[in-house]
């Protein structure tokens, strides 16, 4: 009697953690909407308490200063985890789960990939509301790209690795959101508005094209294990990137023309 009871509980607590897994990527989404609209409301507050410029802007203008908040927090809270995920933990190495490393992940990777899939979908649905004051179609490409192959990661634990190497460009967003920030409260010619472009070139430069070029590397010396993927995994892990990179180039000419017309202008 007593083993069976045992037998018993165990089996209804098993229920219980697989239960929680299969719902966990759709209730981190859900999670990650919320805290969207969360940062949204507590940016419209505290810029009204704080920031003097923020009342005396247009409708959209203040849509867009709470839609940029939003963007940064998701930034930092995204590429800081993104970081320790691919240079210190132990879950995409050789040495820490068993099997092929385009399969590893954890319930930690997992939710994480769901919260930013929550605000990728809330940012998007911001670009069409409120089209094309937030972004064109270049946000609406990158977006869909980046959603789509985080959602396929978070949903079948494929290539996770590789999708946090990617996210980790995110760390550029906060300096790009800054420059945003300082221009329109009327600081374009402070010098803080040039210590800003320079960092902006600088992160794009090692965040956005040196780490991609990483990110192609690593892919070629495991191509093996790239190849036992599914064939849209495949495609993600090598079209999304290879996309994204062009993309990266192209603003990255832009950034360096107005950085260089920028100190031009202090000679």
């Amino acid at each position: 009697m007593a083993i069976d009871a045992y037998q018993n509980k165990k089996g209804l607590l098993l229920k219980e953690c697989l239960s929680a897994e299969l719902f966990m990527p759709y209730t981190s989404v859900v999670g990650g909407i919320l805290a969207c609209k969360l940062v949204y409301g507590l940016s419209q507050s505290i810029s009204a308490l704080y920031f003097k410029s923020y009342s005396s802007l247009s409708n959209i203008k203040c849509v867009e200063w709470n839609n940029r908040a939003i963007s940064t927090v998701h930034a930092v809270f995204i590429a800081a985890i993104s970081i320790y995920f691919v240079f210190w933990s132990d879950i995409y190495t050789k040495h820490g789960l068993p099997g092929y490393i385009t399969y590893h992940s954890s319930s930690l990777s997992t939710f994480t990939l769901g919260a930013s899939v929550g605000y990728f979908v809330a940012d998007l649905m911001m670009i069409f509301w409120f089209y094309p004051y937030l972004g064109g179609l270049e946000y609406i490409v990158h977006h869909l790209l980046s959603g789509s192959a985080i959602a396929y990661s978070m949903l079948n634990g494929e290539g996770q690795l590789y999708t946090f190497m990617v996210l980790i460009s995110e760390i550029t967003t906060p300096g790009i959101n800054l420059r945003w920030y300082l221009d329109t409260a009327g600081l374009k010619k402070s010098s803080i508005y040039i210590v800003n472009g320079v960092v902006i070139f600088m992160t794009w430069l090692i965040a956005r094209i040196f780490l991609f070029i990483y990110l192609f590397c690593h892919v070629y010396m495991h191509f093996d294990q790239v190849s036992m993927m599914h064939d849209f995994g495949k495609l993600l892990v090598f079209g999304v990137p290879l996309v994204l990179f062009i993309m990266n180039m192209i603003w990255f000419g832009k950034i360096t023309k107005g950085l260089m017309k920028t100190l031009s202008k202090m000679q």
